[in-house]
């Protein structure tokens, strides 16, 4: 190979030619800077492209990242714990017999958990002991003792079958506690209809460990003599935390005396969504009521089962025999639902938004380069201007090699 204007030695030692080229790639490497090349454009409508899609970009970051999302927050879920306490008391006149319901007749459990069942209507069954008699007129029904097939239990049945049909009744006979439970009538009005004058108490605590802040539903201005005045009202009694049975089902969608003849269960909503910016007071609670199930009218209209139900029973012995009384429970279940997010500034999520918006701004580039190249007349021209042509490989090396040589020549 021969450069123009030098006079070329006839050889070089191998080793010498490749340290050359490895103090050339490293001096290349350590001492030079790369910076893409620009093309400035003049085109009207590129232009209002780029720059509507840099607004839209824009207005997205500000919009949505840091104004909706708060994306210069971090954020803390909580732990907490929610204590409940009823009171009121209820008042039945069944076939003459008077009695009076208390918290402790009428709710289950007793702890106080966050998920509990306030009884509306019952049905009683007093005076079962062990022994044999037949099932109700429809239930295990039969023609002879074949279709009462001896120690088979059904699903629909209260017992064990004796294998003997009962004539009087024409269903079978079965070992169970008798007389047998009779769930065919509910009462209506429920019995227990005073139940929605009952109030509930809420007391509940919320940590957000990540940034060492405790709340309680109990704030500032909440004190003793405010809670033994105040019923919940989300327009005037926003944070009282005492509520009405009634208020609670109505709020929720559902009406009181529907729910209370057959049950139902409520959803209680407790939400923490505080900004810990601003003074820590200012994270206060919020309630919200859902209804879920146990509205006939409604949804549970095209159901087999309806309502909430369950049984639970008292025993005694009378006579030296042992007996108990049997309660079918119909009530309002309340699950408490607490849900909590805390959010406060913090840099690193900041500038990670930050670096993602720019990012994005990277789209209009994209955008318009494809406009300009294959869309518009003149994109062979574009072309020409933002992209530089070269030769092949070989002819680049030889000519560096030779623009190398003569300036240390001229030296």
């Amino acid at each position: 190979m021969y450069c123009s204007g030098v006079e070329q030695p006839s050889s070089l030692p191998g080793s010498h030619t490749m340290k050359r080229h490895i103090s050339n790639a490293l001096s290349d490497f350590f001492f030079e800077y790369e910076t893409p090349r620009q093309v400035l454009v003049r085109n009207r409508r590129v232009g209002v492209v780029c720059r509507l899609i840099q607004l839209g970009v824009l207005a997205y970051i500000i919009g949505w990242v840091f104004i909706y999302e708060k994306g210069y927050q971090s954020i803390d879920k909580a732990v907490g714990s929610t204590f409940t306490k009823m009171k009121g008391v209820g008042y039945t006149n069944v076939s003459g017999h008077e009695r009076i319901w208390d918290v402790a007749d009428y709710v289950f459990p007793e702890q106080g958990d966050s998920s509990f069942v306030v009884m509306t209507n019952f049905i009683v069954t007093e005076g079962q002991q062990m022994g044999k008699c037949p099932e109700l007129p429809d239930k295990n029904l039969c023609s002879s003792d074949r279709d009462c097939e001896e120690g088979e239990y059904k699903h629909t049945g209260n017992g064990h079958m004796t294998g003997k049909c009962v004539n009087s009744t024409r269903t079978c006979e079965v070992l169970a506690w008798c007389p047998v439970e009779d769930d065919r009538t509910i009462p209506d009005p429920p019995l227990l209809i005073s139940a929605e004058n009952h109030t509930l108490f809420i007391k509940n605590s919320v940590t957000f460990p990540h940034f060492r802040v405790s709340r309680s539903n109990l704030v500032e201005e909440v004190d003793s003599k405010y809670i033994g005045n105040c019923s919940y009202n989300p327009v005037d009694h926003p944070l009282c935390p005492i509520f009405k049975l009634g208020d609670i089902v109505n709020l929720s969608g559902f009406d009181f005396s529907t729910l209370a003849k057959v049950g139902g269960a409520i959803g209680i909503v407790i939400d923490w969504t505080c900004n810990l910016d601003l003074d820590r007071s200012k994270c206060r609670p919020s309630y919200t009521f859902h209804g879920l199930y146990g509205n006939p009218a409604e949804t549970d209209k095209a159901r087999t089962s309806v309502g909430y139900n369950f049984r639970f029973a008292k025993h005694y012995v009378e006579g030296g025999v042992k007996k108990r009384t049997l309660y079918k429970v119909f009530g309002i279940r309340m699950d408490i639902i607490v849900r909590s997010v805390a959010r406060k500034f913090d840099i690193i999520p900041t500038l990670t938004a930050i670096g993602s918006g720019v990012g994005i701004f990277g789209v209009a580039t994209v955008v318009c380069d494809l406009v300009l190249l294959n869309v518009l007349s003149k994109r062979k021209y574009y072309k020409n201007m933002k992209f530089k042509n070269t030769g092949t490989g070989e002819q680049e090396a030889d000519q560096d090699e030779c623009m190398t040589e003569n300036e240390g020549s001229k030296e």
